[in-house]
């Protein structure tokens, strides 16, 4: 590749969501002597530009303006993509989030740029052509895809990548003014915001352990199980549709072809019976674990590891084993 990779990070508060964390780890490797630098839009920047600085970003550009701290995707997008055009960037790398979705595409259309997303490997051959590999066919089959262009955008998969180490050199921070936006659309206004219901736990998108459950729980009370359980393994709770359609959960929680698509470490479905709506939106998880009363259920032919019998005494017991061997 013949310029740095830039990598558009993502904030949560303060700091740097985990995917963009992800994204540093994959774009470093991708860069290799090219240079690797991160942008940070908004106000507020420095405690996560000396996060990103500290895990192997050579140059980390803050653009300090609370235009930012709301995300719209067409005023990020010409924002990065001035930036990139300034410094001849050959490769654009997103998180795999909810907004990194929308930025994906905005970003090759205003830059001219080949694109590709929900990728989960990435590399660069010795003539400069970037192959990524995603999951195509709700994870039945992986897809090689080959940009050759000059430049190139790619959107990454949550959690496919390993967060880097703070174990390099330290980058430099530098702020920068507002780039020119183009012909940026009129922005709406907000008026009010009421964020999605969620649980304790981390964010379905970004955690690393998910435990979900589906209408073999029987009862919305009965969810405390699974919340037990996600707790004592630092993890997130999700639900099937069958759950959010009978109103026990909000649509939030919901996994599958029409809801959220995750792909954690480790993915424990609990009375789920394995609809093919539902393994679409899990199927890429690392390690499977399904626990339901029929073992005919079609959940089983996609999990590492199955347990036939009765949720109710083999939740609770393995939330107290677990608790048990982590001293919880």
């Amino acid at each position: 590749m013949s310029g740095p990779v830039l990598v558009v990070v993502e904030r949560r508060g303060r700091d740097p969501v985990r995917s963009s964390l992800e994204a540093i780890g994959a774009a470093r490797n991708l860069a290799g002597g090219t240079g690797l630098v991160a942008v940070l839009l908004g106000s507020d920047l420095e405690p996560a530009a000396r996060i990103v600085a500290s895990l192997g970003a050579s140059k980390v550009i803050t653009v300090p303006d609370r235009r930012f701290d709301t995300f719209h995707a067409a005023l990020w997008a010409g924002a990065v993509v001035s930036m990139a055009q300034e410094l001849l960037v050959s490769t654009i790398v997103v998180a795999g989030t909810t907004n990194g979705r929308q930025l994906t595409g905005r970003l090759a259309a205003r830059w001219g740029a080949a694109a590709v997303s929900g990728v989960t490997e990435i590399a660069s051959t010795p003539e400069g052509v970037l192959v990524a590999l995603r999951p195509i066919f709700s994870g039945r089959a992986i897809q090689e895809v080959r940009l050759e262009g000059p430049r190139r955008v790619v959107g990454l998969r949550p959690n496919a990548f390993p967060e880097p180490d703070a174990s390099g050199p330290v980058g430099t921070v530098e702020e920068h003014p507002v780039p020119e936006l183009g012909s940026t659309p009129a922005l709406g206004q907000r008026i009010a915001f009421e964020g999605a219901a969620a649980g304790a736990g981390p964010d379905l998108a970004e955690a690393t352990v998910i435990v979900s459950g589906g209408r073999g729980l029987k009862a919305p009370e009965n969810f405390r199980l699974l919340e037990e359980l996600a707790a004592s393994l630092g993890g997130a709770v999700g639900a099937s549709r069958a759950v959010t359609d009978s109103g026990w959960k909000p649509t939030s929680y919901q996994i599958g072809q029409t809801g959220r698509t995750v792909s954690p470490q480790l993915y424990i479905a609990v009375g789920i019976s394995g609809a093919i709506q539902h393994l679409v939106g899990m199927i890429s998880s690392r390690t499977i674990v399904a626990i339901n009363s029929d073992p005919n259920a079609p959940i089983f032919k996609v999990a590492d590891y199955g347990v036939v019998g009765d949720l109710f005494q083999i939740v609770p017991a393995l939330t107290a084993e677990i608790r048990k061997v982590r001293g919880i």
